[in-house]
């Protein structure tokens, strides 16, 4: 594909602290092609769609894993951007390792709103134990082997960070009593 084998990425990590990650890069790196009006979809290589597709893009976490920065199963590692909209309840999310998988990813992946990703995730550090790790690695697995897309694009990460940002302007304005 030429470029950079690796992708880097500033992550937020346990205990809200950041952490880069790495991973298989799986997008064109040709600036006259970066600078052209492609879609998201038209940025990923060839390679980088096999990748995506069966989280391959995902192995060289490991490195994170031996670092001691993430952990084979717990909530997956966002950019910080998210965590300016979060409120104190979804911010404990990151009192456990960022995982490879969690169980956000095997109670629907993107297909969930970013709301049921963060219940999933809280529900993980307030329910986590082995029995549960396991069943979270066994469906990890059934999920990849069927290939099913894991990959959300920027668009989506635009719209869930807005849908954060919203929610939590919500919360913040008074509520208005009938008189």
């Amino acid at each position: 594909m030429g470029g950079p084998v690796f992708y880097k990425q500033i992550r937020i990590g346990k205990d809200l602290k950041p952490f880069k990650i790495y991973k298989f890069r799986s997008m064109k790196t040709n600036r006259k092609e970066l600078d052209s009006n492609l879609t998201h979809d038209e940025m990923v290589t060839k390679v980088g769609k096999f990748i995506r597709r069966t989280s391959i893009d995902e192995l060289p976490q490991i490195i994170n894993i031996l670092k001691g920065e993430m952990a084979f199963i717990g909530p997956r590692p966002w950019i910080e951007e998210y965590y300016k909209w979060f409120d104190d309840n979804q911010k404990r999310r990151s009192e456990v390792l960022p995982g490879l998988s969690g169980l956000a990813q095997v109670m629907g992946r993107n297909g969930l709103s970013i709301n049921d990703k963060i219940k999933y995730d809280v529900e993980y550090v307030d329910t986590m134990n082995f029995k549960l790790d396991l069943k979270i690695w066994h469906e990890t697995l059934k999920t990849i082997f069927c290939g099913q897309e894991a990959e959300i694009s920027e668009n989506g990460i635009k719209d869930e960070i807005e849908e954060l940002k919203q929610n939590r302007i919500a919360k913040k304005k008074p509520i208005k009593v009938s008189a």
